[in-house]
């Protein structure tokens, strides 16, 4: 709203002016003023390529996710630990719950609200709900297999809780075929760690629109890691904030796209509390024509979060030509009081001169390439911590470069 002068021959004061918007950049409305959030789809339009929030994703190809739907119920969940043992032995060892839930239950739809139409019509469809409550600390990680069986299309909610004090891991594994809409909402208590893992090897031609709700209470601590290496369309967004002072947020990415496949990752963090910490990376390769990737990342630091702390970062590899990547971070900092925010991306081709080097040390052009997108992902493999989740990514990488050559 523009605020008038009051006494004539003073100064004008700024305001707002949607003609000339970065005239003064302190006005502009932020992502949490325009941004809506609600459990009701018919607070939002169906999206167009026109919206910011959809700009880059295929809307022709993912139009049924945009209308009510009958699910259908195909998709089969099933929670272990990662060697296969059960994970919900008996009631007196009650470590882990996870049961079948509503929304009128307690958990399911208590951190914060879908943020764009997709979401919430999952949350208003889905009949396959599911609660997962850590009460204790874990001394191997949890394992939540989620296999779809056809491409009839499905939805699926998982609440997810890291009770206060807890120390545990989640490998959330996606496979198999499937169009599917699924919600996941991750709370991690006062003073928890908690590492959660989200694996996306899908089918061919499968669809996966996710949304991830997340919030870090009081001194909590999350390794949240993404890798999404097959599937037709992937789109994930994640909506993190936080519960309390002093929490700490690691995300990491890691995607590898093949000929046809569309991946896109959102990641849209709120500081809204003192003193907390936020750090994404995400890295991606492209392999192979009218292979497409698209990262969106956001950080928005509101005026009640003094001593805020973040940095963002996204790296792509462009490894043949036809690829295309888009990357976009973001930064809306209302806060003078912090003691860092920055972000930064690229987007290379496979350097040929690096190529040529290793090729005229007696390296051949397949293994050559492979060391290169080894050491792209190293560092990333490593911190997310689990080596039999490492293994696997790299060797499916392996594998589909090794495809590309035949």
């Amino acid at each position: 709203m523009r605020v008038s002068d009051s006494m004539a021959g003073q100064q004008p004061r700024p305001y707002y002016d949607s003609k000339d918007p970065y005239r003064y950049p302190a006005f502009m409305p932020s992502s949490a003023d325009r941004a809506v959030k609600s459990f009701n789809p018919a607070d939002f339009v169906i999206p167009t390529a026109k919206q910011e929030d959809w700009q880059y994703a295929p809307l022709e190809r993912i139009g049924e996710f945009f209308e009510p739907f009958q699910p259908s119920g195909e998709t089969q969940v099933r929670l272990s630990f990662l060697d296969g043992s059960d994970a919900v032995a008996s009631e007196s060892d009650a470590s882990v719950s996870f049961e079948r839930a509503s929304r009128s239950d307690p958990l399911p739809g208590s951190v914060g609200k879908p943020a764009d139409r997709a979401a919430a019509l999952e949350w208003d469809c889905a009949q396959q709900i599911y609660a997962l409550d850590v009460h204790r600390d874990l001394d191997q990680p949890l394992l939540l297999n989620v296999c779809g069986t056809s491409e009839n299309l499905d939805a699926l909610h998982v609440a997810i809780r890291f009770n206060p004090g807890v120390h545990a891991t989640l490998v959330i594994d996606h496979r198999g075929s499937a169009r599917l809409s699924e919600g996941l909402e991750i709370s991690v208590g006062e003073d928890a760690v908690a590492n959660v893992i989200s694996i996306q090897e899908w089918d061919a031609g499968a669809k996966h629109l996710g949304s991830q709700r997340i919030r870090v209470d009081k001194n909590g601590r999350l390794n949240h890691s993404v890798v999404t290496l097959s599937g037709g369309i992937v789109r994930l967004r994640m909506d993190p904030d936080f519960g309390g002072p002093d929490g700490y947020l690691n995300m990491l990415g890691v995607y590898f796209v093949d000929p046809g496949e569309y991946v896109e990752h959102r990641t849209m963090v709120v500081h809204n509390h003192p003193s907390c910490t936020s750090r994404i990376v995400y890295k991606g390769a492209l392999n192979g024509k009218d292979a497409r990737s698209a990262w969106v990342g956001n950080a928005l630091i509101l005026p009640q979060a003094p001593q805020t702390d973040s940095y963002e970062l996204n790296r792509n590899l462009v490894l043949t030509p036809g690829a295309i990547a888009q990357s976009e971070p973001q930064l809306e900092i209302e806060n003078g009081n912090i003691v860092g925010a920055g972000h930064a991306s690229s987007v290379g081709r496979f350097d040929d001169d690096q190529l040529f080097y290793m090729r005229s040390r007696g390296i051949s052009e397949s293994t050559a390439r492979k060391l290169v997108v080894h050491g792209f992902f190293s560092e990333l493999v490593e911190e997310i911590g689990i080596p039999a989740v490492s293994k696997h990514l790299m060797t499916a990488i392996d594998r589909r470069l090794a495809m590309e050559e035949d």
